[in-house]
C-alpha cells in the first residue's frame, strides 16, 4: 500500500478527499509492471490471485477506515472496460450512480503505468479531437517545451483541425517531459500520443529517449497485454480475416502464386484462353499518382491545409449526394441602401461598428428562415430534423481557406449586434484563430461574392448538414419603368438559394425567397 501511495501526490491524499467509511484506490498495471510492482510476499495477495490480477489488468487496495487494515481485490475487467480506462488519461470515477457516489460508493482514481518498468508515472496525451468532423490534426506550433512545468489551463501546442487552429491547454499539473510529435508534425490520428507529461521533475531524464507505441494511433484496435492470456474453460474462437479482395479499378498484378485481377480482366482472359499467370500488368502505373509535370513547364507543388482538404471532401460529397436545385430573385434594394445610411451615423455616434448590406442580409435571411422554418432543417436519413434556433453561418475567405464561423439567433439579434459579431467572428478567422464554438451549430449558411468581388450572380455549393445555401450578388443600377411614362433607375441585387430537394421542396423554396425579397424591398419591417 505504501509503495503505490508513494507514487502520486494526488493518490496521498485520496482518503481525505473520499466523504465515506470505505475509500478503494485503484491502480491499472500492464502484465510486466504487475510482476515488478507485486510481490508474492505481500499480505493478503496468493498465488492465484496474482495470476488473476495479471490477466484482469486491475488491482484495488481497500482500507477500512475503522480498522485501518488494508485488503486487497482483485476485479476482472473486460476489453471494453479496459479500453475506456485507457483511453481517459485522466482521473476515473467508477459508481453505480450519482447517489450511490455520494453516499459511500466506490471511487476509484486510475493512473497508467508504462508497460516498461523503468519508466516512473506519466500521463500519455493524444491527440485530441476538437470538433465532430476531425479524425486527424496537425501540430501548428508548441507553445510549451520539454521540461517546462504545465499548470491546468495552460496552453500546452496549437493544434491545426478541420475547421481552424486551436490551442490545447493542459488538464493536469505536472512537467511536460517529452514532446513526441514536433512542430508542423502532420496526419497525426486522433488518439495519437503527441507527449508526455510528468508529476516529479526529476522524472523528466527518463523520458529522453522515449518512443511512442506504434498501436498508439488506434487504441480502439489493439488489445492490452492482459486478454492474450484467456482464463481456462473459456477459450473463444478467433474470427477469420476476411480475404482481401481487388478492386473494380485494380489491373492485373502477381504476388507470389496468386494473382490479383479485376473481374473484366478475368473474363478476357477467359473469352481468349489466356492463363492469367502468363500475363503482365502493363496498366498498374496509370493508378499511381502522377506528381511528374510535362516538360518544360515551371510550377510549385503548394501543400494543401487541414482546413483546405476537409473542405475540398465536404464540398465533393455535397454535389455527389445532395440533390442540388437553385432560385433566383432579384429585389430592388434602394431602401435597403437608405435605411443603411440613415443607421450608420447612429453608429459612428455611440461608437459602435457600421453596418454592412450583407448585416442586412444576415437579419433579412434569419426572419424568412423563422417565417418559413421547412428551410432551417436538415435531411436526416429516416426523419427531417427541424430547428428552432436560426444559426447563420457567414462564410469567410482567408489566405488559410474558407471559413464559415456562426452568428447564433441571428432572428432575435439587432442589426448592430449582428454587425459587431460578424467583424469579430471574421477578424479571428484571418488570424486562424477560431474556436470550434464559433463555427459548430449553424443551420443555414450566407455566401457573399457581391460586395467584396463585384459578382453579379452565383450559385453556391450547400453545406452539410445544412438544407440551404444563399449566395448574394453585387448590387447594380438599372434603368426602369417609372410613372407617367417616365424612366427611373433603380438598384438591384441578385439572390440565388441552393436547396436540398429531399428537404425543400421548389414551393417552399420559392416562399423562402418571397419573404426574403419582401424584407429586403421592405427593410423597416426588420425593426418592428
Amino acid at each position: 500500500m505504501a509503495l503505490l501511495l508513494r507514487h502520486s501526490r494526488k493518490l496521498r491524499r485520496v482518503h481525505g478527499v473520499l466523504d465515506c467509511e470505505r475509500g478503494s484506490i485503484a491502480r491499472h498495471f500492464s502484465a510486466s509492471a504487475c510482476s515488478t510492482t507485486l510481490k508474492k510476499e505481500d499480505a493478503g495477495v496468493s498465488n492465484s490471485s496474482l495470476e488473476y490480477g495479471k490477466k484482469a489488468g486491475s488491482l484495488s487496495i481497500s482500507q477500512d477506515r475503522k480498522s485501518g487494515k488494508d485488503t486487497h481485490k482483485f476485479k476482472q475487467v473486460s476489453p471494453q472496460e479496459a479500453r475506456g480506462l485507457y483511453s481517459s488519461n485522466r482521473v476515473l470515477i467508477s459508481a453505480t450512480g450519482v447517489n450511490s457516489l455520494f453516499s459511500c460508493g466506490q471511487v476509484v482514481l486510475a493512473r497508467h503505468f508504462s508497460s516498461a518498468a523503468d519508466l516512473p508515472a506519466h500521463e500519455e496525451i493524444g491527440m485530441p479531437s476538437l470538433s465532430p468532423t476531425m479524425t486527424e490534426g496537425n501540430i501548428a506550433r508548441w507553445v510549451k517545451k520539454e521540461g517546462d512545468k504545465v499548470s491546468p489551463g495552460e496552453v500546452l501546442c496549437e493544434v491545426e483541425t478541420d475547421k481552424a487552429t486551436v490551442e490545447m491547454e493542459c488538464m493536469e499539473e505536472g512537467y511536460l517531459a517529452k514532446i513526441v510529435c514536433g512542430d508542423g508534425a502532420k496526419e497525426i490520428k486522433v488518439g495519437e500520443i503527441i507527449a508526455i507529461t510528468v508529476e516529479e521533475e526529476g522524472d523528466i531524464e527518463k523520458f529522453k529517449d522515449y518512443k511512442a507505441p506504434a498501436s498508439s494511433a488506434a487504441p480502439a484496435e489493439s488489445k492490452p497485454q492482459s486478454e492474450s492470456t484467456e482464463p481456462k474453460g473459456e477459450e473463444k474462437e478467433l474470427p477469420k480475416a476476411a480475404e482481401p479482395k481487388a478492386t473494380k479499378t485494380e489491373e492485373s498484378s502477381h504476388s507470389g502464386d496468386r494473382v490479383f485481377s479485376s473481374p473484366i480482366a478475368r473474363k478476357l482472359a477467359e473469352d481468349n484462353n489466356v492463363p492469367l499467370s502468363s500475363l503482365k500488368a502493363s496498366e498498374a502505373k496509370g493508378t499511381k499518382k502522377e506528381a511528374a509535370a510535362a516538360p518544360g513547364l515551371g510550377h510549385v507543388d503548394l501543400p494543401n491545409s487541414q482546413i483546405r482538404k476537409v473542405t475540398a471532401n465536404r464540398l465533393l460529397k455535397s454535389k455527389q449526394t445532395i440533390p442540388h436545385y437553385y432560385l433566383t430573385v432579384d429585389s430592388r434594394v434602394d431602401e435597403l441602401i437608405k435605411l443603411r445610411s440613415e443607421l450608420n451615423p447612429l453608429q459612428d455616434a455611440s461608437g459602435g461598428k457600421k453596418i454592412s448590406i450583407n448585416d442586412l442580409v444576415i437579419k433579412a435571411a434569419a426572419l424568412a428562415l423563422r417565417k418559413v422554418p421547412e428551410c432551417n432543417s436538415s435531411w436526416m436519413n429516416d426523419f427531417i430534423r427541424q430547428y428552432h434556433n436560426v444559426n447563420i453561418n457567414v462564410a469567410v475567405q482567408t489566405e488559410h481557406g474558407l471559413f464559415v464561423p456562426v452568428v447564433r439567433d441571428a432572428d432575435k439579434k439587432g442589426l448592430a449586434t449582428i454587425a459587431d459579431e460578424v467583424k469579430q467572428l471574421a477578424l479571428r478567422a484571418r488570424d486562424n484563430s477560431l474556436k470550434p464554438e464559433d463555427y459548430e451549430g449553424g443551420t443555414f449558411t450566407v455566401s457573399n461574392l457581391g460586395g467584396p468581388f463585384g459578382i453579379k450572380q452565383f450559385c453556391a455549393i450547400v453545406n452539410p448538414p445544412q438544407a440551404a445555401i444563399l449566395a448574394i450578388g453585387s448590387a447594380e443600377k438599372r434603368v426602369i419603368p417609372g410613372t407617367d411614362g417616365q424612366f427611373e433607375v433603380g438598384s438591384f441585387m441578385s439572390a440565388t438559394l441552393s436547396c436540398d430537394h429531399r428537404v425543400i421542396d421548389g414551393a417552399i423554396g420559392a416562399e423562402w425567397l418571397k419573404a426574403f425579397k419582401g424584407y429586403l424591398e421592405n427593410p423597416t419591417t426588420m425593426l418592428l
